[in-house]
């Protein structure tokens, strides 16, 4: 047939009745396949520019432009209709001509049959009233096996007529540790190690997620866990899973690891010598409630949290002029000092309208000044999940959609800025029109939050912002509450329980499910007090244990068999060093990057915790890692070890200059008529919140004894230098 007439062919076949039965369809059968065998993955045709002159979308998220791609472009010559088996779409999948791609899949296969069956019956495209998947499932959910052991997946897949079906073989397998289990492409899964790992099985932009659990060999006594006595439903949950993957639990901490832990996770400052002998010496049983509840309550705590929320939402002098920063800091500040819910904070912070400079959230438009970029910081910021990838196509690793997307980020596009009556002021407002274009489709999709059951009208003049923070602050949204559970579980365990804290996604689950939902449950009992919450993990057995391992839980980092060891944050770090030392710190503000102003430092005495901004210029904190506050990641702050930090320990500006100035705690010390054991035993106060052991107090004291009346100085700077560079120092444990 002359290749002229092929189209018409294939126009006339397209509008021939099918027997859905019969007749593959483009939207659930061929584009699964395209995906499967990875036509439509990104490093083939799924590429944003395609492969070879032929583009497809990436997994297939675009059934109509894929379609067309297919069918229609190229003169329509990658189809034959009249010969299947002659098509460029076939010969290229088998490798019957040249391929780039290589083989897909072989003659006799099933996909094959199912390709030259739909490209039989006329190739007919994606309707409109097509079955559509409503739900995906794993035969085998949680999987507890042993090592060696091999287990075959079952994937079924739900549809909108009824219908369920197998589609095991076109699903696309992932596995998340390989050190637990691998998977292969037919789902075929291989435990290989002890732990707990995910296999996830994705088809038609939906996810299932099988957790595979493999216990540690050997045996640990019963009566291990049973000595560990649950003090909340914390403990009880985190019992239960070192209990399912044999893993014995560390012995309690000690009071002195305790108190210097609690304070530097809950208020970023030492315990002073006097605190921690007054907290050594007191024998009631509920010493350790009180000291928890006295810091939930420290003027201290406010400059710590107000800090981390800072980091969050971004402050910072480099996008807000003086006022307008100053404003968005100390309404963060506020909620904290109220304990303001959770909830509330964040619905203020979404329906902020009016001055900027008179309420302080209003900044957040200002530095999320378009409708996508609002979105995204959103999703991250109070739902603790990207949909970034969602901005160009369906999400790889979640069940976003490209709909979904445009659908949430027109949610923000009636929001507008004018200028104010003072110079820094801004002026946030809320139009009565304008949508945002999805490019694909070139029309607006329907406002609605991610997960809504119906979007906002679109002909509604209401501030759509206010149906959003309805939305998300819901009860019943599981996900903004697991963001923010997730978040103060990391700061006080240096990780979360899905980490990392930015990642919450179906293909992530966290390391403990059952006690992740009881956290969430009891936060939202709380009416998302989060002090609440702080006071229920500082107060479990989980938070109290050792940092001390035991052979058999020295490999666990997740499931809170111990306390895990981490380095302070930069402004920790650097507040502790100048508290040791009673040197404070001069904060310069780096002109470089910074907004106007006037003064060029922050007053003498602040704290690295209380900077409201972090353009500082300081060498210290940007070789520990500080946030830039540029956007909204945990991986903006790093605590990884570098050898910029090591040498700054070793021979920076900071340390010693610090413990070489003029009238610093060396010299009251040196003034203050201590003995040589006193003045050990303050200094391991000062550092470490303990008391020397007697070994170390007897080499210390002899370093000084030994000391020449003019070096004595020079020996108790050494002595700190020596404290204040130990892990012991600069790590909480």
């Amino acid at each position: 047939m002359p290749r002229a007439s092929s189209s018409l062919l294939l126009a006339l076949l397209s509008a021939l009745p099918a027997f859905a039965a019969e007749v593959p369809s483009f939207r659930n059968t061929i584009q699964p396949i395209l995906t499967r065998y990875g036509c439509a993955m990104g490093a083939c045709h799924g590429a944003a520019a395609g492969q070879g002159g032929f583009r497809l979308s990436l997994r297939g998220f675009d059934d109509e432009g894929d379609w067309l791609s297919i069918t229609r472009s190229a003169n329509g010559r990658r189809l034959t209709l009249e010969d299947p088996a002659r098509s460029l779409f076939l010969l290229k999948s088998v490798k019957a001509v040249p391929h780039k791609g290589d083989r897909r899949f072989d003659v006799n296969s099933p996909e094959y049959k199912i390709i030259a069956d739909w490209i039989a019956a006329g190739a007919p495209g994606p309707k409109a009233d097509d079955p559509r998947i409503v739900s995906l499932s794993v035969s085998e959910p949680h999987l507890v096996a042993e090592a060696g052991r091999s287990v075959q997946l079952k994937v079924t897949a739900k549809f909108s007529d009824g219908r369920s079906e197998d589609v095991t073989r076109w699903c696309k397998f992932n596995a998340t540790n390989a050190g637990v289990a691998t998977v292969d492409d037919n789902g075929l899964v291989k435990v290989t190690g002890a732990g707990e790992g995910t296999v996830s099985a994705w088809y038609l932009s939906l996810l299932s997620v099988a957790t595979v659990t493999v216990p540690q060999p050997g045996k640990v006594e019963e009566a291990v866990f049973a000595s560990m006595k649950p003090r909340n439903f914390i403990d009880r949950h985190v019992l239960a899973k070192l209990r399912e993957l044999n893993i014995p639990p560390s012995e309690r901490a000690t009071d002195a690891e305790f108190q210097r832990r609690a304070f530097l996770d809950t208020i970023g400052v030492l315990p002073t010598p006097e605190e921690v002998k007054a907290f050594l010496a007191d024998s009631s049983a509920d010493k350790r409630d009180r000291l928890i509840d006295s810091l939930l309550n420290r003027p201290e705590f406010v400059d710590y949290w107000s800090h981390r929320w800072s980091d969050l939402l971004l402050v910072n002098g480099d996008k807000l002029m003086p006022q307008a920063m100053w404003s968005y800091y100390n309404w963060i500040r506020r909620h904290v000092a109220a304990n303001t819910p959770w909830d509330v904070m964040v619905r203020d912070l979404l329906t902020a309208t009016g001055s900027t400079l008179e309420h302080g959230g209003g900044n957040f438009f200002i530095l999320n000044d378009e409708p996508t970029k609002c979105a995204e910081t959103v999703s991250v910021a109070f739902l603790g999940t990207s949909i970034g990838c969602a901005k160009c196509h369906n999400h790889p690793m979640e069940k976003w959609t490209y709909d979904q997307y445009y659908a949430f980020a027109n949610l923000f596009a009636r929001v507008r800025t004018k200028n104010g009556a003072q110079a820094d002021e801004r002026v946030l407002f809320s139009d009565t029109q304008g949508d945002l274009v999805a490019p694909l489709t070139g029309r607006p999709q329907p406002p609605r939050p991610l997960d809504a059951p119906e979007p906002v009208s679109m002909t509604s003049t209401v501030d759509r912002r206010t149906a959003l923070a309805s939305w998300l602050t819901a009860a019943d949204n599981k996900l903004f509450q697991r963001a923010i559970v997730n978040r103060v579980w990391a700061n006080f365990f240096g990780s979360g329980l899905v980490e990392a804290v930015d990642d919450l996604r179906v293909t992530n689950p966290a390391s403990n499910e059952p006690l992740f939902s009881a956290a969430c449950d009891h936060l939202a009992g709380q009416k998302f007090d989060l002090k609440a919450l702080m006071r229920a993990i500082l107060r479990s057995e989980t938070y109290q244990r050792s940092s001390i391992t035991q052979p058999e839980n020295i490999q666990d980092l997740r499931y809170g068999s111990h306390y895990v060891p981490r380095r302070l944050k930069a402004e920790v770090l650097l507040d502790t060093i100048s508290q040791v030392t009673a040197a404070p710190t001069t904060f310069k503000i780096d002109r470089r990057n910074a907004n106007r102003g006037t003064a060029d430092s922050y007053p003498a005495g602040f704290r690295a915790l209380q900077l409201p901004d972090s353009n500082i210029a300081s060498y210290f904190l940007k070789s520990f890692g500080r946030a830039d506050r540029v956007a909204t990641c945990e991986c903006e702050r790093t605590n990884e070890p570098s050898m910029a930090q090591a040498l700054h320990i070793a021979n920076g500006e900071t340390l010693n200059q610090k413990l070489a100035q003029k009238g610093n705690r060396i010299d009251a010390l040196l003034a203050g008529g201590l003995t040589d054991a006193g003045i050990v035993d303050e200094a391991y106060l000062l550092t470490l919140a303990r008391q020397p052991t007697e070994r170390e107090r007897e080499k210390a004291v002899a370093l000084l004894a030994e000391a020449a009346p003019g070096d004595r100085r020079t020996t108790l700077e050494d002595l700190f230098w020596s404290l204040m560079s130990s892990k012991e120092f600069l790590f909480n444990h």
